[in-house]
């Protein structure tokens, strides 16, 4: 029985400290989180502000041809899929994994019609053990990425689509909705159909032309928004990580209780069998 006793405290100890681990590791994602909204929430006006004005340069010029707004027949895609470097967040990677994963079963036969960019070492790791092929990678971004932590492989995934290595290109990442809601989003970047020839005609003079214009724009619109797809997918892990550490700090404190509960009886039987044992004894004597 004391054994058992000491096992059971050994364990209660255990429990604590781990309860302490993820109580912190909580603590630490929630103040990240705020930073990482706020940040996913800044950069949303300058891509929308960006679209508008492409898409009032090619609402306005008639007969407008672009690489990155042509649709061609597709014969290879690419996929630019974001994840996170740590773990300890929940199914924030895992869900996003797992919808790429299924979407390139249901679309390709061979590795030879699709291509990966990937940010984030989880994701570099998975689809590494499984032989898939990745052109470009990101890993190591810090908590508050800047674009030159992701110009790289954006800039690579929006270069090969112009120069025809591939004929669309789809980006997935987290919607950050809220610190308990993130989506698992799939978008079509590449092509850019929805900035082509809509939007409101303002009257602007172009140097040298809106082709030129066109030219310098539409690849940093398009960079624009996989920086901004970053960026929620950093705030949607800090939610998603929160939120786990916070269901791990629960689930801690219930284990503690149900241990202390029964270290309390078995320390309870303990003394009655003491008790009974010098009942029985003082019995035998008289």
């Amino acid at each position: 029985m004391a054994k058992g006793m000491r096992d059971i405290k050994r364990e209660i100890k255990s429990k604590q400290n781990t309860k302490q681990i993820t109580k912190a590791m909580e603590m630490v994602a929630a103040s990240k989180l705020r930073r990482a909204q706020e940040a996913a929430t800044a950069s949303r006006p300058y891509a929308d502000k960006l679209k508008e004005v492409v898409a009032s340069i090619a609402a306005g010029t008639k007969d407008v041809k672009h690489p990155m707004l042509e649709t061609r027949p597709v014969k290879k895609t690419g996929y630019l899929v974001i994840t996170s470097d740590r773990g300890l967040a929940g199914g924030y990677n895992s869900n996003i994994l797992r919808k790429v994963t299924q979407t390139i079963r249901e679309n390709h036969k061979s590795t030879d019609e699709y291509v990966l960019f990937v940010i984030g070492r989880k994701g570099r790791d998975f689809f590494r053990r499984r032989n898939m092929p990745i052109v470009e990678e990101v890993i190591g971004l810090p908590d508050a990425p800047t674009f030159a932590d992701i110009k790289s492989v954006a800039y690579s995934a929006v270069k090969n689509f112009a120069e025809g290595t591939y004929d669309e290109l789809y980006l997935y990442y987290n919607e950050f909705v809220n610190a308990i809601t993130q989506v698992p989003t799939a978008v079509r970047l590449l092509p850019l159909e929805d900035v082509s020839g809509k939007g409101s005609v303002a009257s602007y003079e172009y140097e040298p032309s809106a082709e030129g214009v066109l030219e310098v724009l539409l690849p940093k619109y398009a960079e624009t928004l996989i920086y901004s797809a970053v960026l929620d997918g950093k705030a949607s892990e800090f939610g998603a990580r929160m939120t786990a550490m916070g269901s791990a700090t629960k689930n801690a404190n219930k284990m503690i209780n149900q241990l202390t509960l029964t270290y309390n009886r078995a320390r309870q039987a303990a003394i009655t069998q003491e008790i009974s044992e010098i009942v029985a004894g003082a019995n035998a004597q008289s």
